[in-house]
């Protein structure tokens, strides 16, 4: 049991990984040399959300633990726009710009074919099931973050 426990983690740390060089492969294609995969992949998860900082972190919008640095680069290359709030001038709101929107368009579009492709490949159903195997192990590793030790 330890030992496909700790092959699930492994898998799932390799598939992101992967995950990431398909979409590096795909901002490429696309001729967007100006933010990394990671950055493009925050930019496509805002979407026409408006939210601030502390929302993309709650939300897990975001990969790594350096979500400052890279939202410092999509708004400094122009994806991103933010503004103050008028309320409370420590939060910013951010969303994206019309550039932005333009790219998260196209990787929605990919993202689309991909989805296609990979159904066609594995089926819906597998799918589904992946999701909530994984789901579940979430549930679980919450818990013993929070120092629950009942099983998911």
């Amino acid at each position: 049991m330890k030992r496909a426990y700790l092959d699930t983690v492994a898998l799932v740390e390799r598939l992101h990984r992967h995950f990431l060089e398909v979409v590096k492969s795909e901002i490429e294609r696309l001729r967007v040399r100006d933010i990394n995969n990671v950055q493009a992949l925050i930019l496509y998860n805002i979407g026409e959300d408006d939210l601030t900082v502390g929302e993309l972190t709650q939300r897990g919008y975001y990969l790594g633990s350096n979500v400052s640095y890279n939202l410092k680069q999509l708004i400094e290359c122009g994806y991103i726009a933010q503004e103050r709030s008028p309320h409370d001038r420590r939060s910013v709101r951010i969303k994206l710009s019309e550039r932005g929107l333009e790219l998260q368009r196209k990787l929605d579009a990919v993202f689309d074919g991909h989805a296609r492709l990979a159904a066609n490949t594995l089926g819906s159903n597998d799918f589904a099931a992946v999701c909530e195997t994984l789901r579940r192990l979430e549930r679980f590793w919450d818990g013993q973050r929070s120092g629950s030790t009942a099983a998911a």
